[in-house]
């Protein structure tokens, strides 16, 4: 993988997209495989409802201890020690839905091991990655995420039909003990760069956690290496830190309703099946995943070529993106049939992604050496906000209701989709007042 004509860097950044893209297939294949097992064992909604939820609260919870460990022991083995973890969990848990105990523990142990894995791939791209490849590295990674998610609504129902719910859980153990070894086999930290400006650009073997015996050549009377101590304070206070957190919170918001309650809408609020729809349902996440990547392109070509600077060219990405994306957010339930619906929310759902070259990539720009804390951090705030956003939800139909308003009415509707949309607007201003991208923490 690391020749002169294909980079080992490059080889790190594809298994990190994979990494994503696995990942998302097993969130989306638990809640698929779920749902059918419980609705055949005639489980309640609340029950199912606590159950899809756990696995977030797990989540949450190891964002910053994620990069914490990221950051003292080494994103590489983070992040194969996460993956063998949930791969373990799902290949012996059995998928028994009157069994709510083990599958409150196994789900939550899953939760927390993925926790792991984004501050430890942004540790790992902030180490491997200069400067002019990030917006594109960064955006390629994160669209497995939406890759995967299409993949697994698409291939996983046809599994679970032939094969049955338990069939899931081990295709995707399957499917993490492949990357893990993939993982153990080609991925490396990175040497020492022979480039100059390596250090002072803020990617390279200087921003690796300091290992024992770098610190015995010191007591020996060697070079002296500073073990850096964590700028906790620094990053809590931090505007550039927060502008990233609001974006952060955001997008997840947006996504996380979109993604758990879309195909709500089209069954009671257009009274369409699903099943009806066949692959046009999917294209929302297709369109994640290319305006995840051409978001990437264009930002890199824009710092690359000198037309902007770093902190232009995120404040101009993600302004476009959230700025779109909250329109049509909240012109969405005006739309009463399944094209346009479908067209409505590919639109938001793919500048979102875009806007991602923004705020997303903006961790290593502001803290290359912590951007593993800073993502734990960020990624703590989309968590809850997808808690948030989807009970919140839930209210509101149920408040819609209360009020004899038909759930085929937009009314009932509208104030689901104006809420992310004018978060939208509210954080692309909060991003073009305090955001940078300039080095921050060194």
């Amino acid at each position: 993988m690391g020749s002169s004509k294909f980079p080992l860097r490059y080889g790190i950044i594809l298994l990190t997209f994979v990494c994503t893209f696995v990942c998302y297939i097993e969130r989306v294949g638990f809640s698929i495989a779920y749902t059918i097992a419980a609705d055949a064992a005639d489980i309640n909604q609340t029950s199912k409802g606590m159950i899809l939820s756990t696995f977030y609260y797990g989540y949450a919870c190891s964002q910053v201890p994620g990069g914490w460990a990221a950051q003292k022991i080494g994103g590489r083995l983070v992040l194969l020690f996460s993956f063998v973890l949930w791969s373990l969990t799902c290949a012996l848990v059995p998928l028994d839905p009157n069994r709510v105990t083990v599958l409150v523990i196994a789900r939550l142990l899953v939760g927390v091991a993925q926790g792991f894995i984004f501050p430890s791939i942004h540790t790992v791209l902030a180490q491997w990655v200069p400067p002019h490849e990030r917006s594109r590295s960064v955006s390629l990674t994160t669209s497995g995420m939406y890759f995967g998610a299409a993949a697994g609504m698409l291939v996983l129902p046809s599994l679970v039909k032939f094969k049955g719910p338990q069939s899931v859980f081990v295709a995707e153990a399957a499917l993490g003990a492949s990357w893990s070894l993939l993982w153990l086999k080609y991925s490396s930290d990175p040497l020492r760069s022979e480039h100059p400006k390596a250090t002072a650009a803020g990617f390279g073997e200087s921003l690796l956690p300091i290992k024992g015996s770098q610190k015995t050549k010191v007591e020996n009377g060697g070079h002296s290496i500073r073990t850096p101590k964590i700028p906790w304070k620094k990053i809590i206070l931090s505007l550039p830190v927060w502008a990233i957190v609001v974006n952060n919170f955001t997008f997840h918001y947006a996504l996380y309703v979109l993604m758990n309650w879309l195909p709500t809408y089209f069954e009671l609020g257009l009274q369409l099946s699903l099943q009806e729809m066949g692959s046009s349902k999917m294209m929302p996440y297709f369109n994640m995943f290319l305006f995840s990547n051409i978001g990437g392109v264009i930002a890199d070509h824009l710092v690359t070529r000198r037309i902007l600077s770093i902190t232009r060219t995120r404040k101009l990405l993600n302004t476009v993106g959230f700025m779109v994306a909250s329109f049509a957010l909240i012109v969405l339930p005006y739309f009463r049939t399944s094209g346009g619906v479908v067209f409505c929310s590919s639109i938001a759902l793919g500048f979102l992604a875009l806007g991602r070259a923004g705020f997303a990539v903006n961790h290593m720009d502001i803290a290359p050496r912590y951007a593993g804390i800073v993502m734990g951090v960020s990624n703590t705030a989309g968590t809850l906000a997808g808690i948030v956003g989807v009970d919140l939800t839930g209210r509101l139909l149920e408040a819609a209701k209360t009020a004899q308003l038909d759930l085929t009415s937009p009314d009932s509707w509208k104030a689901v989709f104006l809420i992310p949309g004018m978060l939208c607007i509210f954080s692309s201003f909060i991003f073009l007042l305090f955001s940078t991208g300039e080095r921050v923490f060194d």
